[in-house]
């Protein structure tokens, strides 16, 4: 299993939305594929935010769309409510939280500079500050929706917990 090298954050000037996560993913694999050519499949840990829920349709959308155009098969696993603490990036947050407690953070760049100059595990991350504003409850409607379904591919044991998307 491979892993980068560097934390890559990409903080947002608006709110979370699924389009914001797909459009992230999107801007780190341009950036990163070519250290990892021989990549097929990619597995990402998710909680159970609205962004990135396994039955929000836009995400259902966008993430489909995403795995057709890199050709990658994706596989999201989603932890339970309540199991944070199983997470690696919310153990990432609690680090940046504690590092810049009681910082003055009165405007975007000092929150970007802090979160810039922290280190978890030994690694600094790299931080991007999106400043599109993305707009909220975006819905695909059930008929356009019908053609994603067939590369959304649910576990049979686990179908809220594990998804696999398969490019076409």
């Amino acid at each position: 299993m491979l892993t980068p090298q560097r934390h890559i954050d990409y903080m947002g000037h608006s709110v979370e939305t699924s389009d914001f996560i797909v459009d992230c993913l999107t801007a780190w694999w341009k950036q990163n594929q070519p250290d990892y050519p021989e990549i097929s499949e990619w597995v990402i840990d998710l909680d159970g935010g609205v962004a990135t829920r396994s039955d929000r349709t836009q995400f259902i959308k966008r993430m489909v769309e995403l795995s057709q155009e890199i050709d990658v098969k994706i596989r999201l696993i989603y932890y339970p409510p309540y199991h944070s603490k199983y997470n690696p990036i919310e153990r990432c947050w609690a680090v940046l939280e504690n590092y810049w407690n009681g910082a003055i953070l009165d405007s975007v760049e000092a929150a970007i500079q802090w979160a810039a100059n922290m280190t978890w595990k030994g690694i600094a991350p790299i931080v991007h500050h999106i400043e599109t504003i993305y707009e909220k409850g975006i819905k695909v409607l059930p008929t356009e929706l019908e053609d994603y379904y067939p590369f959304w591919q649910r576990s049979e044991t686990l179908p809220k917990w594990d998804i696999t998307i398969v490019p076409s």
